[in-house]
């Protein structure tokens, strides 16, 4: 699954590959915006951790990863 995360003042959106589903990010966003500790973190596909001030969040986008076809594929 695909996550964008957009952070104000920033020129590029951050992008990461979660095995998460798509309703537990959007738990842990929800649980980040409501909790007092004011960080969102998310872990990606690889074990890297992502940690982003909630204060800064400009946006969230949740996606299904989509596969790309492999070799030529007739229109």
């Amino acid at each position: 699954m695909e996550v964008k995360i957009g952070v104000q003042f920033a020129a590029r959106e951050l992008v990461l590959e979660s095995t998460q589903s798509p309703a537990e990010v959007e738990q842990l966003v929800t649980e980040a915006l409501a909790s007092d500790s004011g960080v969102l973190a998310l872990t990606d596909d690889k074990g890297r951790k992502v940690i982003v001030p909630v204060a800064k969040l400009a946006y969230i986008e949740i996606a299904e990863a989509q596969t790309r076809p492999v070799g030529f594929t007739p229109r």
